[in-house]
């Protein structure tokens, strides 16, 4: 069986032996290469845009795993926020009944939890002041001597893991103070 190129070579190399002819490119080798060099730079742009996407792979799924990781530890802070919520109560009820080893002993899993959650990146909506809408639920709205529009009470703490709101802080808020029909203010 004979190899088409190793004919070509040595017909090439017959007529480089012509007297009188002068060597030159072949149109045929000259044919090929050009459609060997277009499928290599084919080839080569293939692998580029192959690397560049499996790139983009990689970023997007290093930010999917970002957002899952958030949404579980914002999960599991959900589930414990209401455990926060009764150590608080039965603190404030020990302090009535004078209990005080079961004050002392409800005070350290209410810190050691509170802890652990900070950690956790939780943090207390701030109430004091101005009502905000975005951290604040307003429940009751009543007249008092405090500026109009102000947190004058919270009935449940907000908070917040990282710079999402889990919670909204639920208040009460000053509305304007109400005037007697007979003039006096």
């Amino acid at each position: 069986m004979a190899d088409p190129a190793r004919e070509q070579l040595d017909q090439s190399e017959q007529r480089d032996q012509i007297p009188g002819h002068v060597p030159g490119p072949d149109p045929e080798v000259e044919e090929r290469l050009a459609l060997a060099e277009a499928k290599a730079q084919e080839h080569l742009d293939d692998l580029k845009r192959l690397a560049a996407e499996f790139e983009n792979y990689k970023k997007r799924t290093a930010r999917e795993q970002a957002s899952l990781s958030t949404r579980a530890t914002e999960h599991l802070v959900k589930e414990l926020l209401p455990i926060v919520d009764d150590l608080e109560r039965a603190l404030e009820a020990a302090e009535e009944h004078e209990e005080v080893k079961l004050e002392e002993g409800v005070r350290l899993v209410h810190r050691q939890l509170a802890s652990a959650l900070e950690r956790e990146g939780l943090a207390e909506i701030e109430t004091e002041g101005k009502f905000d809408p975005h951290v604040h639920e307003a429940l009751l709205s009543q007249p008092s001597g405090a500026e109009e529009g102000s947190v004058i009470e919270v009935l449940q703490k907000g908070y917040r893991l990282g710079d999402r709101v889990l919670r909204p802080a639920r208040v009460v808020v000053a509305a304007a103070k109400e005037t007697n029909g007979d003039g006096d203010s």
